[in-house]
């Protein structure tokens, strides 16, 4: 999670030194296959009192170059941009990575890129580079600089070149204009969001006190008051708009909820308007997730950087308007399919519009008490990552949520063609409540031509407060820029909500009657835009199923039934059937999984076992239905697995970690996840999964109290909601200390207890030969071993020689040097002893009567690590 703001007074250029701790800091060569050696400097600069940590990256030339400092994101640091920095050093240019205030190693309070301090920072950062011999040189202590980074770096890049004349060129990325107008937009409070930040730096006591004073005020109020606005917008690019006047290549996300097209599209103008080159990208992901297209963008920022900064008039900049279309799923790889559609010119937001006619008569809903529950749209938090909740309104996938009497809806005529929105859709309403003061959430969602589905665009939406609503106010609402196809048959449905789930709404009952004052939804079109012929490169998108994602899956299985062959009765009591299974990937000069064949029995905690390689996620995504396999068959319960095959239902996931609300408690969490399944309350068994997770009080708090363990074993929690017969989990111990692997061994055990059944692939071999009863080994896409665990690893040259009273090592050492026996050890209980080839147990046992050894018992001992080892022939 990552963004960024501005102030007022004009930096001076050389205003103070940048004094270097500890000498010339620590110098690293980095090789690689693609370029020259790369030459890093980690130093930490003093500026005013704080510590900057900084690297700087080189290669070895005589030739003066271009330098470009890149910023990093919120919550993040310089270490985060290391990669780029190095791609950057090899292209030709100095790079300076910094961790800003309060990030990282750095020392100070976050100011949200504070005029007198991030800013000037930044400054102080633009001197020491005019220092560097390898710097280029416009004139003295002014070197050729540009400035790249997302969200919170972004907008210093934006700030910077605003602030100081020497910045020649920037390309921030999904970051905001009006701070202000991101969080409180018309003075409603985006309080999740806001949430969201202020606790991913640590709280509020590490950002500057004023800032810190100014959240306490307006989370307490719910309301954001003139005093927060001018805070805000002082941090603000808009601030210092006229004084942008450099190339800016302007990269914005479609799925963001914090900071959307409309923040692109005012810088846009204002920095176009003071005679600028600004070109503007309208990328597939953003904060609520999705794809951000990270390789196509970094490599369209370094062409931006070589033809403005290295003056390359060859360099391709690319067209001024671009956006990512997603093109749908490929069921073969998982991979979303995106195409890229440009213009020659920024049509804005409101370009060529048509006017889609509304129907429906005046209605009247509530506000209940206290604003709850709330309608859902985007899940701040939750979405963030390469899948994202976002994304899938791309792709046909509803998951919003209006409460019935909480909201009033306007329908279209089905579309008589289809009708591609780019822009921002405008609407007047008439508004009027029972309250003075009246707060509307407007969205637009696509619905199909069946009326069955239908899908909010980016999951986004509108605040609108409405002052002297009790007298009735004519209110045109601008709704938020979208780019999406609407197919032929669909229909437009205008709603109005009363609540929200991101933002703060009254907390006073109240009634409000919306009618249209205009019968016309005017929706932008952008006809100049072509699309590319050729797919861009795909983004691997497959759901992370956990936190939302099981959500996305249980919609996809209600939404996109397709054929299956016809369920096998003999098999309805056996959890998993897999026969022949076989997966190559498009590409691959490899199959990852290839005639793999095993089945799972009730009760049993089955561990799936491999190197990395081996075929196990590409197995757990074919088994969850994610992708198609090329071969084979998988059954649960006897029914076929395809994508979407109703029962996925009866299937429980958790892979790679889940994202949770920090405000909210953990029951809240989990009844928030529930409701986006869209399933009855009454099926999640909440109390269930619960006691069996066994977080008792801790329920009740805020997630962001919670340690590391205690947020597994919410997810683990959340997969099991529903009580699913198969639960599928991925790692479930990662990051956890010893006590908290035990808690989750003991989870997993109670759960199979019940009759249901675990599969757990995990890389801590030890916890899973205490945990499961079963293992299947899996190595290059091929079926090792399948069976016990007490089969696979009792079947080794390794006795266990238990005896009634410890034996002196004197006797030990006598063992070990029998004929044919490799070793001998004490143990706890007795002696390990290591056959040789030609020894047998049976031999060993009337020597060690021989030796008057009180043997109590003999047993092969081999640990899962050894029996492991050898199945995979060291491959791991």
């Amino acid at each position: 999670m990552k963004w960024g703001p501005p102030g007022r007074r004009r930096l001076l250029a050389g205003a103070a030194a940048v004094a270097v701790l500890a000498g010339a800091g620590t110098w690293t060569a980095v090789a690689s296959d693609s370029g020259p050696v790369v030459q890093e400097a980690s130093r930490v600069m003093d500026v005013d009192g704080v510590k900057l940590d900084t690297s700087y990256f080189t290669t070895k030339s005589d030739k003066k170059r271009p330098a470009v400092l890149l910023a990093h994101g919120f919550g993040g640091s310089k270490d985060d941009l290391k990669d780029q920095a190095e791609d950057l050093a090899r292209d030709g240019y100095a790079v300076l990575t910094w961790s800003a205030r309060g990030f990282g190693k750095s020392t100070g309070k976050i100011g949200l890129n504070d005029p007198n301090a991030e800013v000037k920072d930044v400054s102080k950062l633009i001197d020491w580079l005019a220092e560097q011999p390898q710097v280029e040189l416009d004139k003295n202590n002014d070197p050729r600089v540009g400035i790249a980074g997302g969200s919170y770096g972004g907008a210093i890049s934006l700030l910077a070149a605003g602030y100081d004349s020497r910045v020649d060129a920037i390309a921030p990325s999904i970051t905001y204009w009006n701070l202000a107008d991101a969080l409180f937009p018309d003075g409603v409070f985006k309080k999740l969001w806001t949430g969201v930040f202020f606790n991913t730096a640590g709280g509020c006591a590490k950002f500057e006190p004023a800032l810190c004073e100014m959240y306490d005020r307006v989370a307490e109020s719910g309301v954001p008051d003139a005093q927060a606005r001018k805070l805000l917008e002082e941090r603000s690019p808009s601030a210092v708009g006229t004084r942008i006047k450099v190339p800016t290549l302007l990269l914005q996300g479609q799925t963001d909820s914090l900071f959307t097209l409309a923040q692109s599209d005012q810088a846009q103008k204002a920095i176009k308007a003071n005679g600028a080159p600004v070109d503007v990208d309208w990328i597939a992901g953003g904060h609520d997730g999705g794809n951000l297209e990270s390789d196509r963008v970094q490599s369209r920022v370094r062409n931006w950087f070589d033809r403005y900064l290295k003056d390359d008039k060859s360099a391709d900049t690319g067209p001024a308007f671009r956006v990512t279309r997603t093109g749908g799923v490929d069921s073969t790889d998982g991979a979303a399919q995106l195409r890229g559609a440009s213009a020659d010119t920024y049509p804005g937001l409101g370009n060529d519009t048509r006017n889609i006619q509304l129907t429906g008569e005046e209605q009247t809903f509530t506000n209940p008490p206290g604003a709850n529950p709330p309608a859902i749209s985007a899940l701040p938090g939750l979405g963030a990552g390469s899948g994202g909740l976002a994304q899938l309104s791309s792709l046909g996938v509803g998951l919003s949520l209006d409460f019935p009497g909480q909201y009033a809806a306007f329908t279209s005529q089905p579309v008589r063609d289809d009708l591609r929105i780019t822009g921002s859709p405008t609407v007047t309403v008439h508004v009027k409540s029972t309250s003075d003061e009246a707060v509307l959430f407007a969205k637009v969602y696509d619905v199909s031509a069946d009326g069955r589905t239908q899908v909010l665009p980016s999951q986004l939406v509108t605040p609108i407060r409405v002052d002297n609503a009790k007298d009735g106010q004519d209110v045109k609402i601008t709704l938020p820029a979208i780019d999406r196809k609407i197919e032929k048959g669909h229909r437009l449905r205008l709603v109005l909500a009363s609540t929200d789930l991101g933002y703060a709404s009254p907390a006073a009952a109240a009634s409000y009657t919306v009618s249209l004052a205009d019968q016309s939804l005017t929706v932008p079109t952008d006809p100049a835009l072509e699309s590319s012929t050729s797919t861009l490169p795909a983004w691997v998108w497959w759901l992370p199923l956990a936190g939302a994602g099981i959500a996305a899956a249980l919609l996809l299985t209600a939404r996109r039934r397709t054929a299956t062959p016809a369920p096998e009765t003999e098999l309805n009591d056996v959890p998993l059937q897999i026969t022949g299974l076989t997966k190559k990937y498009k590409g691959g000069d490899r199959y990852s999984v290839k005639d793999l064949s095993f089945t799972v029995e009730k009760g049993q905690v089955l561990g799936l076992l491999g190197p990395n390689g081996a075929g196990k996620t590409t197995t757990l995504r074919m088994l969850m239905g994610l992708i198609k396999p090329d071969g084979g068959e998988i059954r649960v319960f006897g029914h076929a697995i395809r994508p979407g095959a109703p029962v996925l239902s009866r299937v429980g996931s958790f892979v790679e970690g889940a994202g949770f609300l920090p405000h909210l408690s953990g029951r809240e969490n989990l009844e928030l996840y529930w409701q986006a399944t869209g399933r009855p309350a009454e099926d999640a068994h909440m109390e269930e999964a619960l006691e069996i997770a066994g977080l008792g009080d801790a329920l009740a708090r805020a997630v962001r109290t919670y340690s590391q363990g205690m947020r597994q074993r919410l997810a683990i929690a959340q997969a099991m909601l529903g009580l699913p017969d198969l639960l599928i989990l991925d790692e479930p111990t990662n990051g956890l200390d010893p006590p908290q692997i035990r808690e989750m061994r003991e989870v997993m055990i109670r759960y199979a207890a019940q009759g249901r059944t675990v599969i757990v692939s995990s890389h801590l071999l030890s916890e899973v030969e205490q945990s499961c009863t079963h293992l299947v080994v899996m190595d290059r896409g091929q079926l090792v071993q399948a069976g016990p665990v007490a089969e696979i690893v009792g079947s080794g040259d390794t006795l266990l020689v238990g005896t009634a009273t410890p034996v002196d090592e004197p006797i030990v050492e006598k063992i070990a040097a029998l004929p044919g026996i490799v070793s001998a050890t004490r143990a706890d209980g007795g002696i390990l002893v290591r056959l040789g080839p030609d020894a047998t147990a049976k031999r060993l046992i009337i020597e060690l009567v021989r030796l008057d050894v009180p043997v109590e018992s003999v047993g092969p001992h081999r640990r899962l690590e050894d029996a492991f080892l050898t199945l995979i022939g060291g491959s791991a």
